[in-house]
This record gives structure tokens, sequence and C-alpha cells, in this order.
């Protein structure tokens, strides 16, 4: 049974996000709330990127000025494979029966993460898209952002572009580097039809991989974290290394094995795997 509405899923089909309330349950919420302050309690005693994940890179990323008074765990890959519970949440309705009802019913999983802006944070995020980092056979991708915080417009909420999903997707390479991010000059037209999407702890924000996005500094008080997974129809197969390898990549998550592979056609240039800890790494050094 789908959990959607008609009008949810054309939205979603028109402007490529939809913001789900009450996406997680309580004790889901609960749990992964815990082992997120737990990290940022570890966290105090590291000066650098920490932690090892599936293919050696550090797992927990720290920004710039980042202290024990004043802890700024910034990224944590592959949370999957540190607690059960955020496979779990990803496996169960009414979020995976979401995702369903807008990809289809044979999804997968790609990869996941948790990103966040504590207080006072100064990371932002340049205008990209998700795709064009994990391009897969065919575009039914979609990347699912749990709000493990209330997301306001103060603490540095996602911004999109509605409706570019249907549009080109936009090079990362700029003078023979790859940043990570949109060109200046066409992110700054993305600005004026940008759209915040906020909502309370336990909200999903359900988002097409091929929507422009970027977000803005925490300048509040709260702070602004988010569990990321990253899902795709069954028969859409990833054309480049993850950049978050897990060892849960490729599980089936909903429906069956559909034994085929689905393509469309596009065109873009390779993505480059990030050396650091992050794509955050990247994009600060465009």
């Amino acid at each position: 049974m789908g959990v959607l509405t008609a009008e949810q899923v054309a939205r979603f089909r028109e402007e490529g996000c939809i913001v789900l309330p009450d996406a997680v349950t309580e004790p889901q919420l609960a749990a992964m709330r815990r082992c997120f302050e737990d990290w940022v309690e570890d966290s105090r005693a590291e000066t650098a990127a920490y932690g090892e994940t599936f293919d050696g890179r550090p797992r927990f990323d720290l920004e710039p000025g980042h202290s024990a008074e004043r802890p700024a765990l910034r990224r944590v890959a592959s949370p999957t494979e540190l607690d059960d519970v955020f496979l779990e949440t990803i496996q169960r309705a009414p979020l995976i029966e979401a995702v369903a009802d807008l990809m289809g019913p044979d999804l997968r999983f790609h990869h996941s993460k948790i990103n966040s802006k504590l207080p006072g944070s100064a990371t932002t995020v340049k205008w990209h898209q998700d795709f064009t980092f994990d391009p897969h056979s065919n575009d039914d991708v979609i990347t699912c952002l749990v709000f493990l915080d209330e997301v306001t417009l103060e603490n540095g909420p996602l911004r999109t572009l509605p409706g570019s999903h249907k549009g080109p997707l936009y090079s990362l390479w700029h003078d023979g580097r790859f940043t990570g991010a949109i060109d200046e000059e066409i992110a700054d037209s993305f600005e004026r039809d940008a759209v915040c999407h906020t909502g309370p702890v336990g909200a999903a924000c359900l988002m097409h991989a091929r929507v422009a996005h970027a977000s803005t500094a925490n300048l509040s008080a709260e702070p602004r974290t988010l569990f990321i997974a990253v899902m795709a129809a069954a028969d859409a197969i990833p054309l480049s290394p993850n950049p978050v390898p897990s060892r849960h990549a490729g599980l089936l998550l909903h429906g069956q094995e559909p034994g085929r592979i689905r393509s469309t056609a596009f065109e873009m240039e390779t993505p480059e795997i990030p050396e650091g800890a992050s794509f955050f790494v990247q994009q600060a050094e465009s």
C-alpha cells in the first residue's frame, strides 16, 4: 500500500523534491540522535579527520576550527556500518514505502552518511547535483534526508531549484579540476527561484538525484543534523566508484531483484572520488 497522496507524487514529478512528515518512528529517531551525540562527544578528543571507512579514508570529518570546547563534527560516513538503527530506519515504512511510490517497488541501497551543521558552523554546501557524483545507468535515484533536528530557515536548510531534475546535468569540473560544484555564474542564476525545505524532527526530504541543490551556513544556536541515504531503482546500475563505499552497497531494500539493467540516455564527465574525508574538502578547495 502506498503512503503518498497523488498530489505528493505529482509535486515530486514536477519539482523533484517533497518533505514527508513523520517519516521515522520515535524510537528510531531517539536512537539515531543518541548515536550522533555520542560521536560528537568522541570528536572532542580529536584534532583532524579520524576513523576509517571501507576504502581506508577517514570516517569522521571535522570542520576547520573544531575544538574540544566547540566541536564541529560535520560528516559521518556510512553510519549504517556503525549502528543497525540506520539501516533499519530506511528499510521500514513509511520511509521506504514513500520511496517505492516515487521510484517503483524494487529498490537498492547505494550509500549513507550524516551531515551536520552544529551551532555556529561555517560549512556551506555549494550548488551541485548528486547524480553527477553518483551516476547510474538510469536516473531513478533518490536522496532521502532524515531530519534528526528541526530544520529552520536559520540553521542552514536544504535549498533546491524546483524542476531542475528535468534539465541538464551541470559540470562539476572547472579549469581541469573537479570542484564538486556547479559553475558560480550558473549557480547564481538559481538563487531567484531557489526553495528552502524546512520541517520538524523526524520528517524527511525526498529529493531526486538530478535536482540542483545547496545550503547555507548555520546562523542559529541550534544544530541541523541530517541522516542521508541514497537509494536507487534496483535496475539502475552504478557507473562509477561509490564516493561513500559501504559493505551494504547494493543491498536490496524493497521488492525483488529485477534480473535486468535499464539504461537511459545522458552524457556527463566522470566524477572524481574525494581523497579526503568528504566532498566538503573538494568544494572548499575549489
